[in-house]
């Protein structure tokens, strides 16, 4: 994968919407260029999907968010593969991370209400073998999702600074 392929892949990121005209003219290639290559970076899975970023507090959905870690004990000849199989499974789990630290394995959960999200982390997957511990952090506001950021300002507002 070459810079050209790498800018693509940023702007589209940005903005999935950009035509293969726009993205030609930002990547300094043809509309058939970008096109191709485009063609390509999908095909070979590297764009896995194009979505749109929804700001659920504006939309009045009402939904609540939260983060749960997971510590986790892995499976022989497997890791962490199959349980996250498992979570990845369930429709209230929006995003499954492995990662570094104290937790292991790192979902972001949606659900109607606060009790929705407890009784889903505590009937479904506290209770699964391989689960040593769960810590849920409720999302009471998102401020940047994928690069968007979702505060706005005024013309010429200041961001406050101080030390």
């Amino acid at each position: 994968m070459d810079e050209k392929d790498l800018l693509l892949l940023r702007l589209l990121e940005e903005n999935s919407r950009l035509s293969s005209e726009e993205l030609g003219l930002m990547a300094e290639l043809s509309t058939e260029e970008a096109g191709r290559r485009i063609t390509s970076l999908e095909e070979n899975r590297i764009i896995r999907r194009y979505t749109t970023i929804i700001d659920w507090e504006r939309a009045a959905d009402g939904g609540v968010a939260a983060v749960i870690e997971l510590k986790v004990n892995p499976e022989r000849d497997f890791g962490y593969d199959r349980i996250a199989e498992r979570l990845a499974n369930f429709p209230e789990v929006r995003a499954l991370r492995l990662i570094t630290g104290v937790y292991d394995l790192q979902l972001v959960v949606t659900g109607k209400t606060m009790q929705e999200v407890a009784r889903f982390v505590s009937e479904s997957i506290a209770p699964m073998d391989r689960i040593r511990e769960t810590a849920t952090h409720i999302v009471m506001k998102t401020y940047k999702e994928n690069g968007q950021c979702f505060y706005e300002r005024e013309a010429g507002e200041r961001i406050p600074y101080s030390f």
